[in-house]
């Protein structure tokens, strides 16, 4: 029998959502991203949940689109309708999760790169292990972070990440923290239980309160945000149709460097 892609657990005041492709790196594929999405409506709905800890199985958090599909989309007659298609389901995951009445906290282990960094900055809190990686390496594959753009923008300001967005580098869990990516590292072996303990702070404070936090938060002082991730998506779809792309793709495929 298969294992879910996602599994959802609840432990007292805490709903936890993992990512469950371990052999993939968590990577994105559209059955995940629907899976994680349901897994939000339904803690949405578990009044006893305070908050949620989104983590990946495995050692990695979550590497970002699955490339894979992606390269397979390629390859069918309608790929530029299911390219918008799938950049619209990430947009509308990220939407949810800001929108989330509830604390979301990013327990993050190994590498959250791409789409992965994107669903880092949108929880509100991030953990991280010793051993966790970050980076938007989307131009090296001849694609755009242009969902994920105006999220790191947000968190971290623009000057940081035109670092992440023009250099594709990955930067150690040292530097995210100074860039203000993660608000708390710590061993491999606490990140699960620190990061319920984040969760039960929260819940010290009046759901409602919370609520109207994350509102102000995300929805008047970054009231342009949606706007931007909208944005975002179109540029990305239009940027998966370049020659760009069929290169970058192509040397994924054959673990090559690209010819640009």
């Amino acid at each position: 029998m298969s294992q879910p892609l996602v599994r959802v657990h609840v432990h007292g005041a805490t709903g936890s959502i993992i990512l469950n492709r371990p052999d993939k790196r968590n990577a994105l594929s559209r059955a995940l991203l629907a899976e994680i999405s349901q897994a939000f409506d339904d803690l949405h709905q578990e009044r006893r949940v305070r908050g949620v800890v989104l983590t990946g199985a495995g050692p990695s958090f979550c590497a970002g689109m699955d490339l894979d599909e992606m390269l397979a989309t390629s390859q069918e007659p309608d790929a530029h309708a299911r390219w918008s298609d799938d950049v619209l389901a990430y947009r509308d995951l990220v939407e949810k999760m800001l929108q989330f009445p509830k604390p979301i906290v990013a327990a993050v282990n190994g590498a959250a790169v791409a789409g992965g960094l994107g669903l880092v900055a949108a929880c509100d809190l991030v953990l991280a292990a010793d051993d966790a990686r970050f980076g938007l390496p989307e131009p090296r594959r001849g694609i755009t972070a242009a969902i994920v753009a105006p999220l790191v923008v947000f968190r971290i300001g623009a000057g940081q990440a035109a670092y992440l967005l023009m250099t594709g580098a990955i930067v150690d869990v040292t530097r995210a923290e100074r860039m203000g990516l993660v608000h708390e590292r710590t061993a491999s072996a606490q990140l699960w239980p620190r990061a319920v303990e984040l969760v039960e702070e929260c819940a010290r404070c009046a759901p409602s309160s919370l609520q109207l936090t994350k509102r102000m938060l995300n929805e008047t002082i970054g009231e342009q945000l949606s706007s931007m991730l909208s944005t975002g998506a179109a540029v990305s779809a239009t940027a998966r149709t370049t020659e760009a792309a069929a290169e970058g793709l192509a040397a994924f495929r054959e673990k090559r460097p690209p010819q640009w």
